[in-house]
């Protein structure tokens, strides 16, 4: 019986009709939907098994959104580079901006590049699709499909099976999958899928620790059924941690890291360039050896943390004003 045949239920020709369709193009079918794996009620997008990540650390970086990933994450890819691992870093995002501290300019996306082929992506070669970085960091664009168009996880693993394809995996230490603004859909939590760690980026405010909180909560699901676990948080842009602290200490987190809001760190994003290139004024060489001891204690492996996150309104009650 055909695929196509009308006896099939709606969703399940449509479901064939664009296999099919993405067949022709050379595009491997989009990712199976699994309802109910990762919490109640769930419906999350299913990584394919032969795209498990072996070898490297595999760490995912998520916070609120305009809180400073990318500039973590790039300086975090170049303190690990430092300490003389060979490190790739996947930008998450369709803004296509997580690398560009790294390479000095953008980088084309994964999509973009794959549309350029006709989805033929046989045709490509690494350097086609990875740019070389500070220090060696191999960079890569994830990108995404257009608003409200697609899912974000069908890219993510379109670009680690490119990865694969090619062997650009088997000699890596670290990984490091920065993901665009809060988790709001099983698309966007797909690196989790291939994480070990997650690290989560905020600030000493209400609502990057409320974005947390809930950031806490998606990990925690996807923790139930994959490998992924809790590393802490990184206080970031913040002159004082205490209400981060104070958030820490009621759900059983724990901060691992302090940015504070140095302008240095703004004037390295303006220049294009990691701290690791700037000069050595005094906020960039306190920055620096923040970054560094960051990845040691990443690299070194930390504690697997199980918070309890909060109900919104305890949060409220907790650090909202009166």
């Amino acid at each position: 019986m055909s695929p196509l045949d009308t006896k099939h239920p709606p969703a399940a020709r449509a479901a064939a009709r664009e296999a099919e369709g993405l067949a022709k193009r050379g595009l491997a079918a989009p990712p199976v939907l699994k309802k109910g794996q990762d919490g109640e009620g769930s419906l999350q997008v299913h990584q394919d098994s032969d795209l498990k990540i072996e070898g490297a650390k595999v760490f995912s970086v998520y916070g609120k959104g305009g809180i400073g990933k990318s500039t973590t994450s790039s300086n975090l890819s170049a303190a690990f580079s430092m300490l003389g691992k060979r490190v790739l870093q996947i930008g998450c995002d369709p803004k296509h901006d997580s690398t560009f501290t790294l390479t000095g300019k953008l980088q084309p996306t994964v999509i973009d590049i794959l549309k350029g082929v006709d989805f033929h992506a046989e045709e490509l070669r690494p350097e086609d699709f990875v740019t070389m970085g500070y220090n060696g960091v191999m960079c890569i664009e994830a990108g995404g499909p257009p608003a409200g168009t697609g899912c974000g996880g069908y890219v993510v693993g379109q670009t680690v099976k490119l990865l694969k394809q090619h062997h650009l995996l088997d000699d890596t230490d670290v990984v490091i999958f920065d993901v665009l603004g809060d988790v709001v859909c099983g698309g966007f939590a797909a690196p989790l899928q291939h994480a070990d760690r997650a690290v989560i980026v905020t600030a000493n405010d209400f609502d990057s620790i409320y974005a947390m909180n809930r950031i806490i909560a998606a990990v925690q699901a996807k923790s139930s059924n994959y490998k992924v676990r809790l590393a802490g948080c990184v206080a970031n842009r913040s002159r004082e941690t205490n209400e981060v602290d104070r958030f820490c200490e009621r759900v059983g987190f724990k901060r691992i890291a302090h940015m504070p809001d140095y302008d240095a760190i703004r004037r390295s994003r303006l220049k294009k360039r990691t701290l690791f290139e700037m000069e050595d004024e005094q906020d960039i060489v306190h920055a620096r050896k923040e970054y560094i001891r960051l990845a040691e204690t990443l690299w070194a492996g930390t504690d697997p943390l199980a918070p309890a996150p909060m109900e919104d309104r305890e949060i409220f009650e907790l650090l909202g004003f009166d």
